[in-house]
């Protein structure tokens, strides 16, 4: 007896497969629809689209899972968080985990703005759940382009809860205090991300093949900008040339070619960063409490790794330069948010 054939056994009736390879090694997979006298319409390689291509062709509705959230958070965790940077992607495994909760077996169609609201209201973490909305904002916006829904984005117009921007700044007692307890390595990484005003995983993924001719170039991993920082000028090294030739003096005698690297040589990964950041940190704050100096120790212990950024940000004269340092296609967000330093008048007498 011969082996039943089971390749269409998960599609709908009157659906099926076909499979090629190409000359890649990879498989071309496409769906059609076979009517009643055994003519074949190509519904494209998409299952999820087939699928809907096929049940309009039925005239049936539309299939149970494609008609509630589930299915919608399914496919773009699948298909467009991992085109998104690991950072990004962590954040939105979190966020789907509430957004889940709430809207999980909600049918797409019967999202409201107010419903979103109710979710917004009931969240704890407030400013999570202006992040949480966002992303429910995208992937309605992507069912959309998908096909599963004709209707509004319930998310626009939606406010959002409101967000005190983060207005710490490092000043130079406090970076002192920081600097002077950490390892090198760490010492490194806070200078590169002073002079270059980048993120701190750009900076620990910069390495000796980013320095082209006069210039340190950097790709931003959150936004994807590249930016050419300059290192010198007419042969002379500026401060950010002269530290880029003593860390490569330095590891020499590696095989890496990052720039952050430990005594042996390891490349520092962020979870590195952070644990080096917070032994220095405290030890900076215990001496400050120590030596009489409980102001500073509680502006030390405020101090993160990313408020470097702002640091530089704010310690450049021309906003314009500032902006475009840091990669902003806009200069309202370094003044709005990156700038933490007032700006100098003269007194009125």
């Amino acid at each position: 007896m011969r082996p039943r054939n089971t390749e269409n056994r998960d599609l709908p009736p009157g659906m099926v497969r076909r499979k090629r390879p190409r000359k890649n090694g990879t498989v071309w997979v496409g769906y059609y629809y076979r009517d009643a006298n055994g003519k074949e319409i190509a519904l494209g390689g998409d299952l999820d689209k087939a699928r809907l291509k096929w049940a309009e062709l039925e005239c049936k509705a539309k299939p149970a899972d494609l008609k509630i959230m589930k299915g919608i958070f399914d496919r773009y965790e699948r298909d467009i968080v991992p085109k998104k940077s690991p950072r990004t992607q962590k954040d939105n495994k979190a966020e789907f985990k509430h957004l889940r909760k709430g809207f999980d077996t909600a049918p797409i169609d019967a999202i409201t703005p107010s419903m979103v609201a109710q979710y917004r209201d009931a969240r704890t973490a407030k400013i999570r759940a202006n992040r949480e909305i966002a992303l429910l904002s995208h992937v309605f916006n992507m069912a959309r382009e998908w096909g599963f829904t004709d209707k509004e984005n319930p998310c626009a117009g939606v406010r959002k809860n409101k967000e005190k921007v983060r207005d710490f700044y490092a000043n130079d007692t406090v970076w002192a205090a920081v600097y002077a307890q950490a390892p090198q390595e760490l010492k490194d990484a806070m200078d590169l991300a002073y002079l270059t005003g980048q993120r701190p995983a750009d900076v620990i993924a910069m390495n000796a093949g980013d320095v082209e001719g006069d210039y340190l170039t950097v790709q931003q991993g959150k936004t994807g900008r590249r930016l050419r920082i300059l290192m010198q000028v007419d042969d002379i090294k500026n401060s950010l040339g002269m530290l880029i030739e003593d860390i490569c003096t330095r590891n020499k005698q590696h095989s890496s070619a990052r720039f952050i690297l430990n005594t042996s040589g390891r490349q520092v990964s962020q979870e590195m960063l952070r644990n080096r950041w917070d032994d220095a940190r405290e030890k900076a704050r215990l001496k400050a409490i120590n030596e009489g100096r409980p102001g500073d120790a509680e502006k030390i212990a405020q101090f993160q790794f990313k408020d470097i950024r702002p640091k530089a940000a704010s310690e450049i004269t021309d906003i314009g330069d500032a902006s475009l340092l840091l990669g902003h296609s806009k200069q309202e967000i370094t003044k709005r948010v990156y700038r933490r330093v007032g700006a100098i008048a003269k007194p009125s007498k």
